[in-house]
């Protein structure tokens, strides 16, 4: 049975105060909204809807960005979920699978969990999710269980007291066939306070039809939502160590794990060694054996076996570091792939530029990429020795076993095995500093005495 996805995402999220839509504040890097599209993706979804309104075009932005697949269909007023689900109606007209619904703001829950739901929902015309609640709380909604068989969702605010002591609560999350979950939702009702149509109701109305009704259950930290800034970083806290400790159990050493940032896709491999504070953004994949020093930061890159890198360095998009190169403190790399063996060991930037194996890149040294309106590309050969403080002026190459004098700047190719110096001749007045200096202590008294 093919599965389609409807994730909700259309709230304003007011407790944010952010003029971004709540969906598409971060954890880890990621858009909340990512986080449930990863998450649904485990049930290779043949459909992914995407209900927006707040920054409506924020929203399908992002969810392009993930998937260009995805398909968004616009809630211009926020009517409840019932009717957020029901915006989805024309575009999965005749789609006869199993739909999904998901919340674009809880990114913890677990591709099994959904795989479950799936699974259950083979003898079950619907299937809602829930869990149980560790403390009491009147946010939610209790599921009222006849053993498997859910009679119906009862708010909190119309339970009474024997069933708010009901731990067995409801997550809004729910699969059920297109067809059927479409029809329940048509028999919605906006007759309460708030005017809204909710999802919750589609139990009742599923078992006032007859339909066969359950509910399983999941562990209470993946239905985690976030509603606030507070709620966000304390989400992005719980991504942090259970990534940091799924990492230390794969063999990789944290040295300080607490100090260690990872997006939510960072790949490490076995016997890497990660130094404290080190922060991964996105794109990030670091092999086995390789040493990020502290103090570093690592976007869009690749950093192969035995390399190492930092403290103190900067890899961004499009960084490629082979084996056993050292990228060492205060240099800067990016859109630039170095060979196995090449050395920046200091103070240097690289940028649109590729280093040939073993090559020596000196203090100092910068690649000129960017004229003003356009970038350029530098070439360094292998086995090159860069000088320091060398300026590489692209578009420019520098050959194989070439070297470039120190405080260079190169503005024309330098061929195989070739010394290039481009700077001015040093010339020297004898006595010239003390007689200048003579002039500005002189200078500097008469002001005082001005003054």
């Amino acid at each position: 049975m093919s599965v389609a996805l409807i994730i909700l995402a259309a709230g304003k999220g007011t407790r944010m105060n952010s003029d971004l839509p709540k969906v598409l504040h971060p954890i880890a890097g990621a858009p909340l909204l990512h986080h449930a599209m990863q998450t649904g993706a485990a049930l290779d979804p043949a459909r992914t809807i995407v209900v927006a309104g707040h920054g409506a075009d924020q929203v399908t932005a992002a969810a392009h960005d993930y998937d260009d697949a995805a398909e968004v269909v616009l809630q211009s007023e926020q009517l409840g979920t019932g009717h957020a689900v029901d915006q989805a109606r024309a575009a999965l007209a005749g789609f006869e699978g199993d739909v999904v619904v998901l919340f674009g703001d809880t990114p913890f829950l677990q591709p099994d969990t959904l795989k479950r739901m799936i699974t259950a929902r083979q003898s079950h015309d619907v299937v809602v999710l829930g869990f149980d609640v560790a403390e009491l709380q009147p946010r939610y909604g209790r599921l009222i269980m006849d053993g498997e068989r859910l009679l119906r969702i009862v708010e909190y605010k119309d339970a009474s007291e024997d069933q708010r002591q009901i731990r067995f609560t409801n997550s809004g999350l729910l699969a059920c066939k297109a067809d059927t979950l479409f029809d329940l939702i048509a028999g919605l009702s906006n007759d309460n306070a708030s005017g809204e149509y909710y999802l919750t109701e589609v139990a009742q109305l599923a078992n006032d039809k007859g339909l066969s009704v359950t509910a399983i259950k999941c562990d209470e930290a993946e239905t985690l939502g976030v509603d606030s800034r507070t709620d966000l970083a304390a989400a992005d806290a719980i991504f942090q160590s259970r990534a940091r400790t799924e990492l230390l159990n794969d063999g990789v050493t944290l040295a300080a794990p607490d100090t260690v940032y990872l997006s939510f896709d960072t790949i490490v491999g076995r016997d890497a060694l990660i130094e404290p504070n080190v922060v991964f953004g996105p794109g990030v994949t670091v092999e086995s054996g390789a040493t990020i020093r502290a103090f570093s930061h690592l976007e869009g890159c690749h950093v192969s076996r035995g390399a190492i890198v930092g403290p103190y360095a900067r890899l961004r998009p499009g960084a490629e570091l082979d084996e056993d190169v050292r990228v060492g403190n205060f240099v800067e790399v990016k859109n630039a792939t170095l060979a196995p063996g090449a050395k920046v060991n200091h103070l240097s930037y690289i940028g649109d530029a590729s280093v040939g194996e073993a090559s020596n890149i000196g203090a100092g040294t910068i690649t000129c990429n960017y004229d003003g309106v356009m970038k350029h590309r530098t070439e360094i050969g292998a086995r090159a020795f860069i000088g320091s403080n060398t300026m590489l002026v692209a578009p420019v190459s520098v050959g194989d076993e070439a070297m470039t004098g120190s405080g260079s700047v190169i503005t024309s190719d330098v061929e195989d095995g070739a010394l290039a110096i481009a700077r001015a001749p040093q010339v020297e007045k004898p006595g010239m500093a003390r007689k200048l200096f003579e002039m500005l202590k002189a200078k500097k008294a008469r002001q005082s005495r001005g003054s």
